[in-house]
């Protein structure tokens, strides 16, 4: 099985830049072979990327978007029949349709043992609104169709323009995951791992949350590694951690006559407590049909006080909505540094790593004040 990557871009976005990293600090020890389709004479960047032993196969008499797509499928089965590569890294012409390439790569995995493995965009963050003015049919098609949007030139544009360049590239592409963090604060191996696996941290925390759901009422074990206190255990029955499991700030207990206190957003699966109310049955739920959830994508910096007051209220109070798991990781303004946080309700934690590809808050709960989240995560 051949993997095949496309790293599409339009011109000087700083697509060859991003190939080298990968060649040269995360597929290394792979078999590849890199396809350029230069739109003109000469393939200006071929000389260069020889000298790091890679087959090179040039196409160099017109764009792959037009009349090159048969010819370009028809090269590419010749390359996979030659050289039996492990990868395949296709750059197209800057000024093509990543769609169009999507199709011949697909159109040659129907006769042979390869697969698209992903569809990367490098997108200039100083120019993204421009081209998308003024080129839209192209470079809008190259972002639409991208698994992974890498932002390049991020160290040098103003951060407020890079947040803007997110929010116009959502509304062409709501899934893609989107790379703000400059690319040599990154290592080659956590940009493929970004383009083999998109991001899922919202999945995540949704099953957490959906297992301590189904799970962790009346103090049911689970006999897994969570901390106890992680999850909601209604009732203040004891789950044999010695925890306080009390729902401080869940602040819309329903009083029905027998003395409990029914917390509608994750109450117990329907069983009974002894007053004869049915109404909070979520057997039959999961938890995104139950729980909402909130996430952003930022690269406005902030420090631990600021973070640390934010955590502060969504742990303890209810500012923020009835907030039941939270997770992120933002710059915090100082060169390279990054913060970290993980939050369940009256509990947190912050601690300090390593650059991720753009800052990131995930919030999961129920009536989630969204317009206060965005408030105090910078987004307006």
């Amino acid at each position: 099985m051949t993997k095949i990557d496309i790293i599409s871009g339009f011109l000087g976005a700083g697509k060859t830049t991003f190939i080298k990293k990968l060649l040269e600090e995360a597929i290394a020890g792979e078999q590849v072979v890199l396809i350029e389709n230069e739109f003109g004479e000469i393939g200006i960047d071929g000389g260069f990327l020889k000298n790091s032993g890679i087959e090179i196969r040039e196409m160099n008499s017109g764009c792959i978007c037009c009349s090159l797509v048969g010819d370009f499928g028809k090269s590419l089965e010749e390359v996979l029949v030659k050289y039996k590569p492990e990868r395949v890294i296709i750059e197209p012409s800057g000024v093509g349709k990543l769609s169009d390439v999507m199709k011949a790569v697909r159109d040659v995995a129907a006769n042979l043992d390869v697969v698209l493995n992903s569809a990367v965009t490098i997108v200039d963050a100083a120019k993204c609104k421009m081209y998308m003015k003024n080129f839209g049919e192209f470079f809008n098609n190259q972002i639409e169709n991208a698994g992974t949007i890498v932002l390049s030139r991020t160290d040098v544009a103003d951060a407020k323009k890079v947040q803007m360049d997110v929010e116009l590239i959502r509304e062409h592409n709501q899934k893609a995951t989107i790379v703000t963090t400059p690319c040599s604060q990154l290592s080659g191996a956590q940009l493929l791992e970004l383009i083999e696996k998109p991001d899922t941290m919202e999945e995540e925390l949704l099953k957490e949350v959906e297992h301590a759901h189904h799970h962790h009422d009346h103090g049911e074990e689970c006999g897994c590694d969570h901390d106890p206190h992680e999850h909601h255990h209604d009732h203040e029955e004891e789950c044999g951690c010695d925890h306080d499991h009390h729902d401080h700030h869940h602040g819309h207990e329903e009083e029905c006559g027998c003395g409990h206190d029914h917390h509608d957003h994750h109450h117990d699966h329907g069983e009974e407590c002894g007053c004869g109310c049915h109404d909070h049955d979520h057997h039959h739920h999961h938890a995104d049909e139950v729980f909402t959830s909130w996430g952003m994508e930022t690269i406005i910096p902030c420090d631990k006080e600021g973070l640390t007051e934010i955590l502060e209220d969504l742990a303890y109070d209810n500012k923020y909505g009835d907030v039941l798991r939270a997770k992120g990781m933002l710059p915090s303004g100082k060169p390279g540094e990054w913060l970290y946080f993980d939050l369940v309700p009256e509990e947190y934690e912050i601690r300090e790593g390593e650059p991720d590809y753009t800052g990131r808050v995930c919030v999961i709960g129920a009536n989630l004040k969204e317009d206060e989240l965005n408030k105090a995560f910078g987004r307006s």
